[in-house]
Order: structure tokens, then C-alpha cells, then sequence
């Protein structure tokens, strides 16, 4: 480790190396290699491909035998597959914490609507591509959609949701190579429709709420 570079613990690479992952920093089936990237945490190379194999088992890194790390490549088809599965969880969790949440969850999760769509609305009347800012807004994003299935009771499908989230996530932006305002302005509407049927316990709008959230990427 070089002198004076503070060293960096395990679960920090992690959740930097996830953020890169979520944000284009490393392009689509670009290698990752442990031998290059351990000198920016000031750790070992194993440190770094211990962290790399976890990230493999949630999908957002690829790893062969005597190939090593990749970061996980992109396409319509597996964007598309991974929506449809997101779409599954995030519809029975999010009427489950319906029936069960109660008003603490509807004030926890106006709150993150709120946090969300005062970005997303920025974002719109931003003059060219936002992609540079798509980092802040997955963050309000993720709490929003974590928020929505929180009180399900079912941690399993907690579990799993985060995983499929992370890898839609990853999809998303390695193929959308100019994230224009104008997608803002359809994803404050679809989020406050899910907002709403939320609020209003109205459970078939709900559902229809989160599929239409998704269908541009369903029909793909």
C-alpha cells in the first residue's frame, strides 16, 4: 500500500464498486481485474476479487474460471427479463406493505416520493443529457422503491427485489446511452400514480400502476 493511502474496508469497496457498476463507470462486459484495481483502495488483490465474487452472486458482475470478472453485459432481451421479474416482486410486495404498513409507512413513503419527484422534476427541465446526475436519482429512486415494499412482512422478497432492482439498474443505463429530460417528465407521472393508489389502498391500481412504470421496457 503505498504511504500515506488510508485503507479502505471491505464493505466501502463494495459499495463503491457497486455504485460504478450502477452508473456506466465501467462499460458493459469490460474486464475487471483485482491486479489493477486493488491499488485504488489500498488493499490486496484478493481483498478486491473476494469483493468482485460477491458481487457476481448478485448479478452484477460475471465471473468464469480462468477468465476472471466482467462487468455483466447488457441487452434488450435480458433488460426486458429482468423488468418483468422486478415487476412480479414489486407488485405483491408493495400490496402486501399496503395491507400491513399502515400510516407510518404512507408518511415514510411520501417522503421518499417526495425527495423523488422534487429530483425528477429538476432533471426534466434540465437543458441535455442528465446522465451525468443519474447517480443521485437512483439513489431517491431505490429508497422509493424500498420504501414502497418495506412493510411486506417477507424478507426473502425483500432480498431478492434489491438484487433484480440492482440489475434493471445496470441494464438500464449501460443501454441508454442519452438519458434526455424528457424521460423525467413520464417517470414523475408514473411515480405518482403509484404514489397514489398507494395512499388510497386501491389494490388493482396499484398493480397497474407499477406494470405501466415498466411496460417501455416490458415491450422491448
Amino acid at each position: 500500500m503505498p504511504e500515506g493511502r488510508e485503507r479502505i474496508d471491505t464493505p466501502s469497496i463494495y459499495a463503491d464498486l457497486q455504485h460504478r457498476l450502477l452508473t456506466g463507470a465501467f462499460d458493459p462486459g469490460s474486464k475487471l481485474m483485482p491486479t489493477l484495481l486493488h491499488d485504488q483502495y489500498g488493499v490486496s488483490a484478493n481483498t478486491v476479487r473476494d469483493v468482485l465474487l460477491q458481487l457476481s452472486k448478485v448479478g452484477l458482475v460475471d465471473f468464469e474460471i480462468q477468465r476472471g470478472f466482467r462487468a455483466r453485459a447488457v441487452s434488450q432481451e435480458r433488460r426486458s427479463q429482468v423488468a418483468a421479474f422486478r415487476v412480479l416482486l414489486e407488485q405483491e410486495g408493495a400490496v402486501l406493505s399496503m395491507r400491513n404498513g399502515g400510516l407510518a409507512w404512507e408518511a415514510r413513503l411520501s417522503a421518499a416520493h417526495h425527495s423523488l419527484v422534487h429530483i425528477e422534476r429538476q432533471l426534466a427541465r434540465a437543458p441535455e443529457n442528465t446522465m451525468p446526475f443519474v447517480g443521485i436519482w437512483s439513489d431517491a429512486e431505490l429508497t422509493f422503491h424500498r420504501t414502497l415494499i418495506s412493510e411486506c412482512k417477507l424478507p426473502p422478497l425483500i432480498e431478492t427485489f434489491e438484487h433484480v432492482y440492482m440489475q434493471f439498474r445496470q441494464q438500464m443505463v449501460g443501454l441508454e446511452a442519452n438519458c434526455v429530460p424528457s424521460y423525467f417528465e413520464r417517470i414523475v407521472v408514473e411515480h405518482e400514480a403509484i404514489m397514489d393508489a398507494a395512499v388510497s389502498g386501491d389494490e388493482p391500481a396499484l398493480r397497474a400502476a407499477i406494470r405501466a412504470h415498466q411496460s417501455r421496457h416490458l415491450d422491448r
